[in-house]
């Protein structure tokens, strides 16, 4: 999955918005960014995700290259979610690596890209949203477990499987068989 760089109005004031004025435009050349800021909404899957306003710990590198800003570290936050099996309450923890190139406006990257291809600089402004959502989907699991040996549930009385007792069923006779559970079988079919 490609990040969504479509070109959008830029807040500097964003949280996932890096500034890069204080980085000098010449190779080689880096500034670190470190804080914790509120998650966005919907950062996640169906089952699981960051919950909205969670804090998301940025450890990053911003370096520049010929061609624009290389961003790279991790994001780290916690994640909580309901098990794909029994919808019990799942909580973990998940930390990502972001690498994401980001290309200066009239560079030969930009002119040689499609622009969904690789980040885009708007002014002096990095939308790092894209690159940090798309690492956390990939990280998280499609089907969260609350353990790795979970049961999950009856399909009879929906009821989590290791809260019944053993031997639990619902004995369910198709109408259209109930007369033979009548018969008792025969001396003759037991070889006797």
């Amino acid at each position: 999955m490609m990040p969504n760089h479509s070109p959008t109005h830029l807040d500097p004031r964003s949280p996932l918005v890096l500034d890069t004025r204080e980085l000098p435009r010449r190779p080689g050349a880096m500034r670190t960014v470190s804080r914790v800021v509120p998650a966005p909404a919907d950062l996640g899957l169906e089952l699981i995700g960051v919950p909205e306003g969670a804090d998301l710990t940025l450890d990053l590198r911003m370096e520049s290259v010929s061609e624009g800003v290389l961003v790279s570290g991790t994001a780290s936050a916690s994640v909580a979610g309901e098990c794909s099996r029994c919808l019990r309450p799942v909580s973990d923890s998940v930390v990502v690596t972001i690498q994401e190139l980001y290309a200066y406006e009239h560079s030969a990257t930009v002119e040689t890209t499609d622009e969904d291809e690789v980040g885009r600089l708007q002014g002096d402004l990095v939308d790092l949203e894209p690159a940090l959502r798309d690492a956390v989907v990939l990280a998280l699991p499609a089907n969260p477990l609350c353990r790795e040996d979970c049961p999950g549930l009856c399909p009879e009385c929906g009821v989590p499987w290791d809260e019944l007792p053993a031997g639990h069923s619902h004995e369910q006779v198709d109408p259209r068989w109930a007369a033979l559970s009548q018969l008792k079988p025969s001396n003759k079919l037991n070889g006797k």
